[in-house]
């Protein structure tokens, strides 16, 4: 199994936009080929959005790994990959492979590997118990092989293939005629050399005989078995061993439990392990598929070593906004254009943040820094992302570095950067066949302040069509949308890029109070007019913020 240290996830915000789902892809590529000594995979925490799609549809890529949570499952701990066994292993097998093992648990499988009970040395020792049960191999539907097996037998007379025991063991002492009042039909009768006591049991119809310490048995002896369709089994060990061992034939079938298995799967958050653990005394538990096929055996010391999930974080540092489970993972990097929020780190990591209009800006100025050209695809995915968040140069954000680094990049990746664009946009703008909640989410972050929180989302419009029919869907969902995500405001801009204005709605108690504030403009039916705003992130989130701690103490 590959350990989790080996991998590192590069991954952007929730609910992302395309330079995040850009800068994922394009800085694992660069990291793939400047570090041979770990794999980075790009991944998302959200859908992908419209103009995300079409920019990885044009260029021909993938989307990243859809990674919602990176909290630790069992996948990230080496656990045990033991296989199960057959139900039909007898017990000194069972034992056996406990002690190769190095366990106190067998997981029980059929022939599709399928989990269907376990056996435990609890398990075990109540089965020694039943030692003083004559009808013990009988009743547990004993195959005569586990016999041949636990008593390393080797077999005279008869056929032990697909038979099964049907009657009792009886350990042979005393004359003929004791033997024959005590033998019944079917039985296993476990004798010496005393060739009365074979015939003995050969002629009260015993399903097995086992002459003990390989003493010699005659061929009239042989013979009569075969006539009779007794199984004549021959093995090294003594009268007394042999009838202590010959219960350990049974099949762990007969004394695994069935019932109220606790069982994980891979994906089983390591939380969620540790407190089932804890609340019982097992010390081993299966790990299986999402079809019940046996996988492996976890225990407490497994969870030990645990290594966290390894992260780079692009287009974001704030908690958050980032993947579930953050705290529980150890971030390496992070690559970022925005305001520096409250991400903390167990140690010292490399931080690159600056103020340019997207992140894959300074991706590509990486990439230049180690030699790297990036390859056409991956350079029109960079380009997407800097037309995407700088509104094709327009957003305030938007910086010379921006404007070289799209040029150099629509060159690498072969498009004509103005027709690529607008056909980007016009995408991305269209709503048809989405929900409000699919709109809303599409590029949406919150943020806190104090004890406020407020959540922003921002579609960019090429034209009316698109920016009437988005206000049209969203505008009855802003008030319910207000309860299911728990915060305080939500505000929704539509931005115009060809007027470079701002529609901005809105819902929350105060919010037109807050937006007046913030940009001494009045509300209509619950829409402000922005003009000359068009970042999220140089406008409008400052705004609020110094609005709203404005009116805390």
């Amino acid at each position: 199994m590959e350990q989790s240290g080996h991998k590192v996830k590069v991954i952007g915000h929730k609910n992302p936009d395309t330079d995040s789902i850009c800068a994922a892809i394009s800085y694992a590529a660069l990291k793939n080929k400047v570090d041979k000594t770990r794999r980075y995979e790009p991944c998302r925490a959200g859908l992908v959005n419209r103009e995300s799609q079409f920019a990885l549809d044009y260029f021909g890529v993938q989307p990243p790994r859809l990674t919602t949570d990176v909290s630790p499952q069992l996948q990230d701990v080496d656990y045990r990959l033991d296989t199960g066994v057959d139900a039909s292993l007898s017990l000194r097998r069972a034992w056996d492979l406990l002690g190769e093992r190095n366990a106190d648990t067998l997981c029980i499988v059929d022939e599709k590997n399928l989990l269907r009970g376990l056996v435990t040395v609890k398990d075990m020792a109540t089965a020694y118990m039943d030692m003083l049960n004559e009808g013990i191999l009988s009743k547990a539907d004993t195959p005569y092989e586990n016999i041949v097996d636990t008593l390393d037998a080797t077999v005279l007379a008869g056929t032990v293939a697909g038979k099964r025991v049907t009657g009792n063991i009886v350990v042979g002492a005393g004359s003929g005629s004791m033997m024959e009042a005590s033998i019944s039909k079917g039985d296993v009768v476990i004798v010496s050399d005393r060739a009365e006591s074979q015939l003995a049991a050969i002629e009260g119809e015993a399903g097995c005989i086992v002459v003990c310490q390989e003493a010699k048995v005659s061929k009239t002896i042989c013979a009569l078995a075969e006539e009779h369709g007794c199984i004549l089994l021959s093995t090294p060990h003594t009268t007394y061993v042999a009838g202590q061992m010959v219960v350990q034939a049974a099949p762990v079938r007969h004394y695994m439990v069935t019932e109220n298995l606790l069982t994980f799967t891979p994906h089983t958050p390591v939380e969620n392990v540790t407190k089932v653990m804890a609340s019982v005394r097992y010390h081993y538990f299966p790990i299986v598929d999402g079809e019940g096929h046996c996988l492996g055996m976890v225990s407490r010391r497994n969870l030990l070593n645990l290594e966290k999930k390894r992260l780079i974080l692009v287009d974001h540092n704030e908690k958050s906004q980032a993947v579930d489970g953050l705290e529980e993972s150890e971030v390496l990097e992070i690559i970022d254009h925005h305001r520096i929020g409250a991400v903390e780190t167990e140690g010292p990591v490399f931080f690159r943040n600056m103020p340019v209009g997207a992140t894959c800006t300074i991706i590509y100025q990486i990439y230049k820094e180690n030699g790297v050209t990036p390859e056409k695809a991956v350079a029109g995915l960079m380009l997407s992302a800097i037309l995407s968040d700088t509104l094709m140069f327009r957003s305030p954000t938007c910086t010379p570095l921006d404007e070289q680094a799209a040029r150099e990049l629509a060159k690498l990746a072969g498009v004509d950067m103005e027709a690529y664009a607008q056909a980007m946009f016009d995408h991305g703008g269209d709503v048809s066949g989405k929900s409000p909640e699919e709109l809303l989410q599409t590029d949406y972050k919150i943020f806190t302040v104090g004890g406020t929180r407020f959540g922003v989302g921002q579609s960019i419009c090429m034209s009316d069509k698109n920016r009437s029919a988005g206000e049209a869907l969203l505008r009855p969902y802003l008030n319910t949308a207000l309860g299911k995500q728990g915060v305080d405001f939500i505000f929704y801009m539509f931005t115009d890029v060809p007027t470079s204005t701002t529609e901005l709605m809105m819902a929350g108690n105060g919010a037109a109070e807050l937006v007046k504030r913030a940009f001494d403009v009045e509300t209509e039916d619950g829409v402000a007019i922005l003009p000359g705003v068009m970042s999220r992130k140089k406008q409008m989130i400052p705004a609020l913020l110094s609005a709203i701690k404005a009116e805390q103490p």
